[in-house]
């Protein structure tokens, strides 16, 4: 069952990106943002309310930094599946595992602690070679020369992410259950969205347009939920590694929503960086659950 949670997960967030690409059409980048974050505040208040979680917290400046790198992410995010085929931002996104493999890697041959695991490092420097040498087939084939920009914003988000998973993980330590870490970060989404509307202006208003902006909201919501019952059940039963590289599935569904809703030609080569990339997250998925093994689930 929580691989079926993992999927259904992933399926829902795959499918947030499909209401971002129509929404993003008719709102900027920061109204999405800041959507996302009052339905999610709306939805996570109300789901603490029935499983009778305190949303107060005495680590305000911990969620706060959390947010805003959070936010960076999602809004470079947004601004890739805008101005790139769906499946293309949801890889550059989910390159999150490589970054943080390489920040692990960095980080030990920094403090010289490699010790003897250096054959497991230079695999792993192998896998993040790799997975870099996949997002130029990916990009190069699949993204025209005037969207070379969205495509740095991509990888920019995949970026955020690893540095916001990395914080998810800081603060569980505390002790924070993530429904408080979840609904702090939707407050910061929702802030930082009203900030750049109030920056950039707002969008003509039209009510057929704004139906897209809900599922948004509710997509990512159930999307986590789905996430974190997935890894409840792996930690009771084992196979959380299994479900932790289950979370790249996402990419398959959107590569599909890709090819069905929006017509987006990927050639050979993009589906084989692609699936260069998956195998050189599997890879940095395994080194994290050997490097944190109670790590909490990652967000997207």
């Amino acid at each position: 069952m929580q691989a079926v949670w993992m999927i259904l997960s992933s399926f829902l967030i795959a499918s947030m990106g499909v209401c971002v690409k129509f929404a993003s059409a008719h709102f900027t980048s920061a109204e999405l943002v800041f959507y996302r974050g009052v339905v999610s505040i709306v939805f996570m208040a109300l789901y603490a309310r029935v499983h009778g979680t305190s949303l107060r917290t005495v680590y305000p400046a911990m969620h706060a930094w959390r947010s805003v790198i959070g936010v960076v992410s999602l809004s470079a995010w947004f601004y890739a599946i805008a101005h790139l085929p769906l499946a293309t931002a949801m890889t550059l996104n989910y390159m999150s595992g490589v970054w943080i493999a390489a920040f692990l890697v960095g980080g030990a041959l920094m403090l010289g602690k490699s010790g003897n695991k250096g054959p497991r490092q230079g695999s792993l420097v192998l896998a993040i070679l790799a997975s870099f040498a996949g997002v130029v087939m990916l990009l190069r084939p699949a993204i025209g020369q005037n969207q070379s920009f969205a495509g740095l914003v991509g990888l920019l988000s995949g970026l955020g992410a690893a540095f916001a998973y990395m914080q998810v993980m800081a603060i569980s330590r505390m002790g924070e259950p993530e429904i408080r870490t979840v609904f702090y970060f939707a407050v910061g989404t929702a802030v930082a969205g009203a900030l750049g509307m109030a920056l950039t202006g707002t969008s003509a208003w039209n009510w057929q347009q704004a139906l897209w902006l809900p599922p948004i909201g509710i997509l990512a919501s159930l999307g986590q939920l789905a996430m974190t019952r997935a890894y409840s059940m792996s930690q009771h039963h084992g196979g959380t590694l299994m479900v932790a590289n289950l979370q790249y599935s996402g990419i398959v569904f959107a590569a599909l929503y890709s090819l069905i809703l929006f017509g987006d030609n990927i050639p050979l080569t993009g589906w084989a960086g692609m699936a260069l990339i998956i195998v050189s997250a599997v890879a940095a998925t395994v080194l994290r659950a050997r490097a944190a093994p109670d790590a909490p689930a990652e967000e997207h």
